[in-house]
């Protein structure tokens, strides 16, 4: 029987790598992501052909009622879930110096990177340990895809570095609590990757990356974060819960 995978955000840019990844590791899929089915029908017809059965679950996952609707698709679908991929995220919409930056923009951006990634990890989890109490053997991992903003300060888009701290902090209780049920959690880290997202910046990191601001000069692309998420959601370090897997050539890496 194939494992099941949601992925957050999971039609496009990081959230796509890391499907793409888990469906050539043999995972059926379930995709969130907040544009219509039909806008994404090239995106899961091109993860059906890697073989995957996939499921789409449109909505938004800082909405409440989207998360247990969406749950209740992959359980109507599939019956169980193996891996959740806590992917989908935004930006703030107008970057600005903490100094001036609005408490709108703060709200949006931790209700989705941070407040519904959590409370959809706190529904997956309860989800889980029911799945093990069955006694069928069940295997569960939860995947957190953060970013180097966890730690590295940006003034400009301090909501942001906010939220994916507390994602990271997010991993490491989700851990501690779910040891007991053998259900991993772990932390993916990426750095500065070539998605939509950094499209109005590619001309300062180009500059910056030629610079040397990353040991590998050269700039991520979400098939390096899939290879991480995939090597985690197939259990190739099942003694390691709670940890952070850098995907960043080196940007943070202490140099002089």
């Amino acid at each position: 029987m194939k494992k099941i995978a949601f992925v957050t955000g999971g039609s496009r840019g990081i959230g796509y790598g890391v499907a793409e990844h888990l469906a050539k590791a043999g995972f059926d899929l379930a995709i969130n992501g907040v544009r219509p089915e039909e806008s994404v029908g090239e995106a899961l017809a091109g993860l059906q052909e890697l073989g995957a059965e996939v499921l789409y679950c449109q909505g938004d996952i800082a909405s409440r009622d989207d998360r247990t609707r969406m749950l209740d698709q992959i359980r109507d679908r599939f019956g169980r879930l193996n891996v959740l991929v806590n992917n989908a995220g935004v930006a703030p919409k107008e970057r600005r110096d903490i100094l001036e930056a609005t408490e709108e923009s703060f709200e949006y951006v931790l209700s989705t990177n941070l407040q519904g990634a959590y409370f959809l990890t706190q529904a997956v989890a309860n989800w889980m340990v029911r799945q093990i109490a069955d006694g069928k053997g069940f295997t569960g991992s939860i995947i957190n895809v953060s970013s180097i903003s966890a730690t590295v300060a940006s003034v400009n888009r301090g909501e942001y570095c906010v939220a994916k701290a507390g994602l990271s902090m997010a991993t490491q209780l989700f851990a501690a609590r779910l040891g007991e049920y053998d259900i991993p959690v772990y932390e993916v880290r990426p750095g500065v990757i070539r998605t939509d997202m950094t499209a109005g910046v590619v001309g300062k990191y180009d500059k910056l990356i030629e610079d040397g601001l990353m040991v590998q000069k050269r700039w991520g692309f979400p098939d390096d974060v899939g290879r991480a998420v995939a090597s985690l959601a197939r259990g190739d370090f099942p003694y390691s819960t709670g940890q952070v897997i850098m995907v960043d050539g080196g940007m943070t890496l202490p140099r002089l």
